[in-house]
């Protein structure tokens, strides 16, 4: 069977800025992305039903039957046992939520205008897991580490532990081939530790359960990090960091806090930058809505800072409580910045202007030569889409 995970159109612009670089299914929440999690369990690989702009990256295979399944849902048994046994005119259903269902190749190009008409529903009896809005990546994050840990732990053993190193709750602690650490103090007794191929902890780190460090990733020396928190692919992280998520290829080298946030792929966060998700007067977080283009209540105390992809910020930046920063910004000045910052922004608390996409372009060829990487055209286009985007709108 061939598998389309598609985006809701709603829940895709709530999860703006993040999804300005992706489709739904490539967050990253636990160990995994959502897709990854789907191809794990479905054993195949998947495409997508995007927006128009992302299908160069993602583009949809089409076969003569598929499933369509929605990429914000994180799978389970009990959807995976229904989706594989899926049968023409079906469609899986929680509630008022499309969950899953088949079509034929024809009817891909038509997708929303069928008729219900001889449509078979099947219902699952248990609410699934949702990623709905950017607050549930690290508010639910969590329980996507233990599941994902679980998944791939499962018939497989961890890889030695040095003994310079201080471990308690070892039986939840995996180590993937390649992976350094020394005279690091691991706890997981609060939640399952997973440290993955070639990533490295260094010398004085204390990391807290549950967390998950991604493929070549590396935790700096003398780092505190507070589960639930991931630290993605090739992230570089250092400092305090609590219940977060980097989505990978960004950078958190020095000093500075960062708490119950979500960072998308290729930032930086500048020496002791330091996030507020607590308010004084410990009242709901507000963070900015590109669905409804106002301040929504996401009835969380806690609530950091949500980045788009390229990202940065300079020394000493600080950042409000709820703050939502779109796609290739360049922050910087003292003082707190503003609770919104728009994509391709350049400025801070003295003032913004725009950044202009030729020198955004120029930056992120530097960047991903860095890591050994090449920005391709596809990227380029990428970039560019967004910033044609948020010229015209500049609320994006």
């Amino acid at each position: 069977m061939n598998y389309i995970l598609f985006d809701e159109s709603i829940v895709r612009t709530n999860l703006l800025p993040l999804t300005f670089m992706r489709p739904v299914a490539d967050i990253r929440i636990g160990i995994l992305t959502i897709r990854e999690k789907w191809e794990k369990r479905l054993k195949t690989k998947t495409s997508s039903l995007t927006d128009n702009y992302l299908s160069q990256k993602f583009p949809i295979i089409r076969e003569n039957e598929n499933v369509l399944i929605n990429g914000s849902i994180i799978p389970n048994d009990e959807i995976i046992g229904v989706i594989k046994n899926l049968k023409r005119n079906q469609i899986v259903l929680y509630d008022d939520t499309i969950i899953a269902l088949h079509v034929m190749e024809e009817e891909l190009d038509r997708i929303g205008d069928q008729s219900s008409e001889g449509i078979e529903e099947i219902r699952i009896s248990n609410p699934p897991q949702k990623i709905n809005h950017t607050w549930e990546i690290f508010s639910k994050n969590e329980t996507a580490i233990q599941e994902d840990y679980t998944l791939m732990t499962k018939g497989r053993k961890s890889q030695k532990i040095s003994g310079t190193n201080r471990l308690i709750g070892e039986e939840n602690i995996f180590i993937e081939k390649g992976a350094r650490l020394e005279f690091v103090i691991l706890n997981a007794t609060t939640g399952p530790i997973y440290i993955g191929k070639d990533a490295e902890i260094m010398e004085g780190a204390v990391i807290r359960g549950p967390f998950a460090l991604g493929e070549g990733a590396q935790v700096k020396m003398a780092a505190k990090i507070y589960g639930p928190t991931t630290v993605g692919p090739f992230c570089r992280v250092g400092g305090e960091i609590s219940n977060s998520v980097l989505f990978g290829y960004s950078n958190k080298h020095h000093d500075g806090f960062l708490g119950h946030s979500v960072i998308a792929e290729w930032c930086n966060l500048g020496a002791d930058t330091n996030t507020s998700n607590l308010k004084n007067t410990y009242d709901f977080v507000r963070v900015w809505s590109y669905a409804k283009q106002t301040f929504v209540n996401t009835h969380l105390q806690f609530c950091g800072l949500i980045m788009g992809d390229h990202s940065k910020c300079a020394i000493d930046t600080q950042f409000n409580t709820g703050t939502v920063v779109g796609v290739s910004a360049n922050i910087f000045g003292s003082g707190l910045q503003r609770n919104f910052i728009p994509s391709f922004t350049w400025g801070g608390t003295s003032g913004h202007t725009n950044y202009n996409i030729k020198k955004a372009i120029e930056v992120a060829e530097i960047v991903f030569k860095r890591r050994n990487r090449t920005l391709d055209d596809t990227e380029k286009g990428l970039l560019t889409n967004v910033y044609n985007l948020t010229m015209k709108n500049k609320f994006l």
